[in-house]
């Protein structure tokens, strides 16, 4: 079994596909129903809404759990990203922090809400 991608459900695949391309600094391919992006691992895809409920059957929003779900993304320099990013105005949890299992992590939202890690793990 090979993990393949986690999918982002949003009302605003264009939004969302843009925002990712811009933080990930790679290009999606897709539309405003379904746009794919690669990454060093697994792939990021971004699914609207509305077809997602129409292609499966029922209304997602009642079965998609809980939430409690982060997307983590292993960076070179956590602290050159944090700049990088702060030119792009995300919204931030968390500061640069060296966690004591090593990695040195921050923690900042998408414009849906969901929850991203860059973190640097020491060689």
């Amino acid at each position: 079994m090979k993990f393949s991608d986690v999918s982002l459900i949003t009302e605003n695949v264009l939004a969302l596909t843009k925002f990712y391309e811009t933080v990930l600094q790679s290009k999606a391919e897709g539309n405003d129903i379904h746009s794919e992006i690669e990454t060093n691992g697994a792939g990021l895809t971004i699914y609207s809404k509305n077809s997602a409920n129409a292609d499966m059957g029922f209304d997602i929003s009642e079965k998609w759990g809980s939430g409690n779900i982060a997307l983590g993304f292993n960076v070179d320099d956590v602290d050159l990203e944090y700049e990088r990013l702060k030119s792009l105005h995300v919204e931030f949890i968390t500061q640069p922090k060296t966690y004591p299992w090593g990695a040195r992590s921050v923690h900042f939202r998408d414009p849906d809400g969901n929850i991203i890690c860059f973190r640097s793990i020491p060689k």
